[in-house]
């Protein structure tokens, strides 16, 4: 079996414990997320984010939630940014269940298609990267998400939002499957 063979079982794996994690939340209170912009969704995954750090750091926790869940909510987070862009701004808040799974399997896809891209560039070096790492960056892409917000979605030679949640959702799946 190949590294990508491995890489993409592992993959997978992460992303169907979070896809199952969106589909029960969605059945339980619909697609109230619709109502969230931009900057309400990087908030909450900040504070994600944020916890983990804070965790890291202090070496213990006093909230039952471990890390690992805190990463699929980054995740399911981030694809929920990724829809929101793609939908348009009249879009109805209130979307069939089968829908948000589409949309999410779909976004999940570029995700993954730009992970083994970029795999095969790198040769896997997220292996040998920390968990601490992949917090930074979420962090850091979070930061830049917000000042394109502030520049009003525009970049003058960066990738856009979609991009960095994009490699959001690939950091957290990559710390995941290191756990």
């Amino acid at each position: 079996m190949t590294y990508m063979t491995v890489t993409n079982n592992q993959y997978d794996s992460a992303i169907a414990s979070c896809k199952e994690i969106f589909l029960k939340k969605a059945s339980d209170y619909g697609t109230a997320w619709r109502v969230l912009r931009t900057i309400s969704i990087v908030d909450q995954i900040f504070i994600k984010a944020q916890r983990i750090r804070t965790i890291q750091q202090k070496g213990k926790q006093k909230v039952a939630d471990d890390i690992a869940a805190e990463f699929k909510g980054i995740i399911n987070y981030a694809v929920i940014g990724l829809i929101q862009l793609e939908l348009p701004d009249d879009a109805p808040e209130e979307m069939d269940v089968n829908e948000a799974a589409r949309l999410y399997d779909k976004n999940v896809q570029t995700a993954k298609d730009l992970m083994n891209d970029k795999n095969h560039d790198y040769g896997e070096a997220w292996r040998s990267m920390s968990q601490e790492s992949f917090v930074d960056l979420i962090l850091m892409k979070l930061q830049r998400i917000r000042q394109i917000v502030n520049n009003d979605g525009k970049t003058i030679m960066s990738e856009g939002i979609d991009a960095n949640y994009l490699d959001i959702i690939n950091y957290a799946v990559f710390a995941l499957i290191l756990m």
